[in-house]
């Protein structure tokens, strides 16, 4: 069996197919409404920078078991599979993978942040 020879680039398109994804006043909105939002930067841009006031804060490497409803690693929040959950990174490119990650878990709600925490800082929203 070969291995299919695609570009990061055509990876991130594909992904993106899948998404609906939000700008940064939607997010605020779906963040009003009960939807999740989850900081998947690392700490050094987090400190930086700042966060998004009311953001889950999850290290990339962990989000799959602390989103996923079924792990016994998930956070309290993480109650159902129809949680609307947009993650964001720097510059909204990560995210879209791991947005992706999370509707195979079955988070069919899951999507991404368009222009990551720099989009929703341009965007005058609050950051502390």
């Amino acid at each position: 069996m070969g291995v299919t020879k695609r570009s990061v680039d055509e990876l991130l398109a594909e992904a993106r197919e899948g998404l609906d994804r939000l700008g940064p006043a939607e997010a605020a909105a779906a963040q009003a409404a009960g939807g999740l939002l989850v900081d998947i930067r690392y700490a050094a841009l987090r400190e930086r920078d700042g966060t998004i006031p009311g953001a889950l804060i999850v290290e990339r490497n962990e989000l799959e078991w602390r989103l996923d409803p079924q792990c016994d690693h998930r956070l309290p929040e993480a109650t159902h599979h129809d949680l609307r959950v947009v993650v964001v990174c720097n510059e909204g490119y990560a995210s879209s993978f791991a947005a992706v990650s999370l509707r195979q878990l079955g988070l069919a709600r899951a999507t991404d942040l368009v222009g990551g925490f720099l989009a929703w800082r341009a965007t005058g929203l609050p950051v502390r």
